[in-house]
């Protein structure tokens, strides 16, 4: 039987009560309680009570007017706590059984309820849990099911599971950038394109993709993956063919393991690179719509006009400006521009007429917004020279003599960059230890295989 069918028709009133937040979070801490309690026979009501009690003195319950909960019972600071453990127990949340050796009711979690209470916990807490979602996970659970002398396929079922996990991250990842796209297009201000920008780097999904990319290196733990796998299927069938009975079965369905394994870890490199392309793109789509608000000005409409539109339109007109230039701390009064404040003749010296030389259209250094154009520090030309200084036997390698300069570090950087950029199938990207020339400057080695 599974958990769905045990779950009792009332436990979903929780979610339709005006006090769910008040529900979740006792049912919170009661099972973190319970896991730090010293008896090992359980939290009694009573212990119960008392949690709960803390937790509503740390809530911000307005008690100026009275509470009515769903039952039409009258809440109170002292009966609160009593009443909503008994509609989780009777709900189904929780489990009330009578304890002899402790003389009073013991409160237990059903094990459909616990699952239910850990979603809350990873719900509320802010600190976002990556076990199941980590490419250092399946390394360890395949490196583990090869060390292992009895060759146990919960293991190999435990890295399935979290290689699933992993697509499912990396699918959720395209779902949330491409949702940053459309906010972008809609953007016609340096403000709005700034706050897309600061969103999409501090969202959920960009923290574990930083952390996909620095600390598990998917790179760098890429091709390890790959070869526990081989090496994995290779001594299981070596293996398979000293057994029989069982022991023979229990390797044929460990093979079936690891192929599934192998079938998702394509899928997860496929969406990895994926999704770098598509980072890359949302960046060179933020730089052009900046590029073009630069060129063109915000589309959006002038607050100065807006404020003079409206000035001409009110009939306090006066005294808005007196006020304003009382807040302002202007230097001179203002000056209502009237038919009489028009182009006048000034009393001005003349002066002697000086010729200028004609400066031509290519020397002349336009100050315009041309200069916040980002441009390129180098030409492809010059990329392509670099690259081919380096390639050996057909694939560009670096090593300690390539960066020389930190001319060569950009280069570098931008061969990396173009090479992830069109990354396919066809093109195999190695990344190395971490070397160091004579100048002190650190990189990482890096082979790239057309």
């Amino acid at each position: 039987m599974n958990l769905i069918s045990k779950i009792p028709k009332d436990f979903y009133k929780l979610f339709a009560s005006k006090y769910m937040d008040y529900y979740q979070r006792f049912l919170i801490a009661i099972y973190e309680e319970s896991g730090r309690s010293y008896s090992l026979l359980g939290l009694t009501e009573r212990e119960c009570r008392m949690i709960m009690n803390e937790q509503i003195a740390a809530e911000t319950l307005d008690w100026s007017e009275e509470q009515f909960d769903e039952e039409g019972e009258l809440l109170t600071r002292s009966n609160m706590a009593s009443i909503c453990l008994k509609h989780l127990e009777d709900w189904g949340w929780l489990r009330r059984d009578y304890d002899e050796v402790l003389d009073s009711y013991v409160v237990s979690f059903p094990e459909y309820s616990q699952l239910f209470v850990e979603l809350f916990q990873r719900l509320y807490s802010e600190e976002d849990t990556r076990e199941r979602e980590s490419v250092l996970a399946v390394y360890s659970y395949l490196y583990t099911y090869s060390s292992d002398s009895e060759k146990n396929n919960d293991i190999l079922k435990s890295a399935l599971q979290a290689s699933r996990s992993l697509l499912q991250m990396l699918s959720n990842m395209q779902e949330g950038m491409r949702g940053y796209f459309d906010e972008l297009s809609r953007q016609r201000s340096f403000l709005g394109i700034q706050e897309v920008l600061v969103k999409e780097m501090n969202n959920n999904e960009s923290r574990k993709y930083a952390i996909l990319t620095t600390t598990d290196s998917f790179y760098r733990y890429k091709e390890a993956v790959k070869e526990l796998i081989d090496r994995n299927l290779s001594e299981n069938e070596a293996r398979k063919q000293e057994l029989e009975g069982r022991q023979r079965e229990l390797a044929d369905e460990a093979m079936d393991i690891i192929l599934l394994i192998e079938r998702e870890f394509d899928a997860i490199e496929r969406r990895y690179n994926k999704l770098i392309e598509q980072k890359t793109l949302f960046a060179s789509r933020a730089a052009a719509r900046i590029r073009y608000i630069l060129m063109e000005g915000a589309l959006e409409e002038d607050p100065t006009a807006v404020l003079v539109k409206l000035l001409n339109q009110s009939r306090r007109s006066t005294e808005i400006l007196e006020k304003l230039s009382g807040r302002m701390r202007l230097t001179e009064p203002f000056r209502m521009v009237t038919g009489q404040s028009l182009a006048h003749r000034r009393n001005m010296e003349k002066t002697a007429f000086a010729p200028q030389a004609v400066v031509r259209d290519a020397e002349r250094q336009e100050e315009g917004l041309d200069e916040f154009v980002l441009k390129p520090l180098y030409t492809r030309q010059e990329i392509a020279e670099f690259r081919r200084k380096n390639e050996r036997n057909g694939a560009f390698t670096v090593t300690e003599d390539t960066v020389r300069s930190t001319e060569d570090l950009e280069k570098l950087f931008f061969v990396w960059q173009d090479a992830v950029e069109i990354a396919d199938d066809a093109k195999k990207i190695e990344i190395g230890e971490e070397l160091e020339n004579r100048e002190g400057c650190r990189f990482s080695a890096l082979t790239i295989q057309e």
